[in-house]
């Protein structure tokens, strides 16, 4: 008499394992982009925002007052977040970088902190008589700003923050006179440069 053997029909995955799989792929997905960097930096926008920092800087340097060549650069300071935000939300789109991942949330909260304390600091000098004393402060603020985000970001990011900080003590270092032409060299130049290579290397 032949040997009959019962073939156990194949079925699908339990309910519990098949939940337990999601959640692993949900935990790897999460590590993953935890660990990943913010990449919609644009390169382009800049450069942009160096652009207007000369213009900037040539306008400044023509004011007779404190007063108006602080505002001179708060409006400048204005227009380059425009500029910033358009660029990085169309590199985002382009790219398909979504703007609310982990590295792009902790890209923004490392950067903002110290922008908040450098506007403190601009409002406390500017009281005191030491508006002269203005660039050294911001480049070097925006500097830490960059770096302290940028370890979030792509390596040229913390790069360029090391530079601001640079012209930054040689601006607290320097005589005052010479504060519009560092404003210049440092975020009309300094953004120039490094936004073209970002653009280059980062894909815009």
């Amino acid at each position: 008499m032949p040997r009959m053997t019962l073939l156990r029909s194949q079925s699908a995955e339990p309910p519990e394992m098949q939940a337990r799989a999601m959640d692993n792929l949900r935990f790897i997905r999460e590590t993953m982009e935890r660990a990943g960097a913010f990449t919609a930096i644009s390169g382009w926008g800049e450069v942009a925002i160096g652009v207007t920092a000369l213009g900037a800087a040539w306008i400044a340097a023509r004011q007779v007052s404190d007063a108006a060549w602080l505002w001179t650069w708060i409006a400048d300071a204005a227009l380059s977040a425009g500029i910033a935000a358009w660029f990085t939300v169309a590199k985002a789109r382009a790219t398909k970088t979504p703007l609310t991942s982990e590295p792009a949330r902790k890209f923004v909260f490392s950067f903002t902190p110290t922008m908040i304390v450098g506007a403190v600091l601009t409002a406390l000098l500017f009281q005191h008589g030491l508006a002269a004393r203005l660039p050294g402060v911001w480049l070097l603020l925006y500097g830490a700003a960059v770096i302290t985000a940028g370890t979030f970001s792509v390596r040229i990011v913390p790069v360029m923050g090391g530079a601001f900080m640079a012209l930054g003590v040689v601006g607290l270092l320097t005589p005052v006179a010479w504060g519009n032409l560092l404003m210049a060299a440092g975020f009309g130049g300094l953004h120039i440069v490094f936004g073209t290579l970002i653009a280059r290397r980062h894909g815009g």
